[in-house]
Formats: C-alpha cells, sequence, structure tokens
C-alpha cells in the first residue's frame, strides 16, 4: 500500500527578531534554539500535530509514490551522497533525491532568498542556526549527522617544507577558503588556537589578507568552496591548502595529508542536517524528505560515512 500522509501545516510566526536571533547564535553551537513562536490559535496546534504524527518516517517498510526531493548539501558531501542516495533508494525506489552543492553559507542565502529546497545538509551548525531562527526549518528534524576534521595537505611530489599549520608560511602559496564557508572558518579557528592569528570576535570576519599578513605575506588562493581548494591543490596550482579530511578520499593518489588537525584547536566540525520549509512540496515529498533525513541517522549511513572518512563519533 502506498503511503499517505496529511499535509504539514508549515506556518511560521516570526515573533522572534533576526537580531535576537543572530545574537543567541552567534557561535557554531550545535544546539537548537529553545524559543519558538506560539501558534496563533489552538485549531493551528492542533492541525500541525496531526501533520506531524502522520510524517513519520517508513518503518513500517511501506513505500513512497513517485516523487522528488531536492537536497542541498556542502560541497565536501558530494562523492558521499551519492552513495547515500543509492543506499536510500534500495528501499524507496520512487523516490527521486537530487543534489546541489556547495558551501553551506552560499546554499544558506539561496533557502532565504526562497529556493526550492527540502533538505539542507551544513558543514555546520552556524548556517543551520541561522535557518532556524528564521523559521525555515520544519521543527523536530534537525539532528547533527557527522563529525569532520580539518588537514593540511599538499600535492604528491610537492617536495614541499610545510609540515602543517604551525609553519604554513613556508609554503610558496596556500588554496583557502574564505571566511564564510565553514571549512575556511574552521581553518582561521585554528591559526587563532594555534597562535598564528590574533584573536576576533568572530573568527570568519578575519579576511584573507588579515591571514597573508600573519604568515609573512605568503600568496593565498581565496576559495569559494572546499571543492575548489581540493583541486587547486591535487592540480598543483597551489603548494598546499586546507581541506576536510573527507575531501581526501578517492584522491589519494594525488593528495598528501601534512597534517590532520586535532579538534582541540578547531573544535568539533559537526554536520548537521534538516527538512527546510518547502511551500510548494506535496504531502508526499514533505514525508519523503523528513525520511530521507532520518534514514542519514541510521547505522546503514553511518557505516557509509566511515567509509568516506567522516567521523560518527558525534556527542
Amino acid at each position: 500500500m502506498k503511503k499517505k500522509t496529511v499535509s504539514i501545516l508549515l506556518t511560521a510566526a516570526m515573533a522572534l527578531s533576526l537580531a535576537a536571533c543572530g545574537s543567541s547564535n552567534s557561535t557554531d553551537s550545535s544546539s537548537k534554539s529553545s524559543s519558538k513562536a506560539e501558534s496563533t490559535s489552538a485549531s493551528s496546534a492542533s492541525s500541525e500535530a496531526e501533520s506531524a504524527s502522520s510524517a513519520e518516517s517508513t518503518a513500517d517498510g511501506e513505500v513512497f509514490d513517485d516523487t522528488t526531493v531536492t537536497v542541498f548539501a556542502a560541497k565536501s558531501l558530494n562523492s558521499v551522497m551519492e552513495t547515500l542516495i543509492s543506499e536510500y533508494n534500495k528501499t524507496q525506489p520512487n523516490v527521486k533525491l537530487v543534489g546541489s552543492y556547495d558551501s553551506s553559507g552560499t546554499l544558506m542565502t539561496q533557502i532565504e532568498e526562497g529556493a526550492s529546497c527540502d533538505v539542507f545538509f551544513s558543514a555546520a551548525a552556524k548556517q543551520m542556526d541561522q535557518l532556524e531562527c528564521e523559521n525555515l526549518l520544519v521543527e523536530g528534524t534537525r539532528h547533527n549527522i557527522v563529525n569532520n576534521q580539518v588537514c593540511v595537505v599538499t600535492y604528491e611530489g610537492s617536495n614541499t617544507e610545510v609540515t602543517g599549520l604551525e609553519d604554513l608560511n613556508k609554503a610558496s602559496s596556500i588554496a583557502m577558503a574564505d571566511g564564510s564557508v565553514p571549512v575556511g572558518k574552521y581553518t582561521r579557528e585554528a591559526l587563532v588556537n594555534a597562535g598564528i592569528l590574533e584573536k576576533a570576535d568572530d573568527v570568519s570576519a578575519i579576511t584573507t589578507q588579515q591571514v597573508s599578513e600573519a604568515l609573512g605575506g605568503v600568496e593565498i588562493n581565496e576559495c569559494a568552496n572546499v571543492g575548489v581548494v581540493t583541486s587547486a591543490v591535487a592540480e598543483g596550482s597551489n603548494e598546499v591548502g586546507t581541506v576536510y579530511y573527507s575531501d581526501t578520499y578517492g584522491l589519494e593518489d594525488r593528495l598528501k595529508v601534512l597534517q590532520v588537525v586535532p579538534y582541540d584547536l578547531t573544535g568539533n566540525v559537526i554536520y548537521p542536517a534538516a527538512q527546510v520549509v518547502n511551500k510548494e512540496a506535496d504531502e508526499t515529498e514533505q514525508a519523503a524528505a523528513k525520511d530521507f533525513v532520518e534514514f542519514l541517522t541510521s547505522d546503514e549511513a553511518a557505516a557509509i560515512f566511515r567509509n568516506y572518512y567522516f567521523d560518527t563519533e558525534v556527542e
């Protein structure tokens, strides 16, 4: 029997100002917003509870009708998502999952501007926090999925003298994402904690020029996302770069890991996922989106993530 669900009513009451929300989520905390706007009427609250109940995942083995679910995912998830989608389709063959990959900041902005999206899978909590503050996430669907680590890498045969963050200034050039990109933010966090960069209230606001000056004027190729950094180093366009450990998957013959940066320098690199409010989606699309997010928390998904060098130990 095909699964039919009651449409989820997604009426967001904008009682919290974005300014107050931004203040409460100024750090990359993975904790969720504790304050939610109340429903405008008792009937609205009743309907919302009914829809939440009817949109439970397909644990009973039922299969969705044909539908398409759009997933906005961080660039560093590009490779693993193909395998995850293939695994999910073994039990849900009628759900077509379409991925759009870019920096988490770029994807967040697209969602804010009204782009059609069902699931957001971010490389950092900051962007997810912002969307949650704006009531653009379906309540109760947010989960921390995996952890990751920042790495300093070079291309095979580079003969670089760089061994890690401490001597990045020895490089002739560095590929590095800007501060609005999670890997760029985590890189800056690590450089601050290593005593190379001066402390800042918001490390993501530290400019590429400031990083270059702190490293003695080394040339830095500012990149739009971690995929661009990975390509720049793998192709030899830049001597070294900072990427995620998972980005080295499949490039072991082209990239050499010089340092896996410890969590005590970067903090946890948490990847959260959640269903996005999509008023254009029908009931099947909404239910399938919720179900896919739940799948990402499963043991089957965790095994796939580990194969792609992600850390599934998430607190």
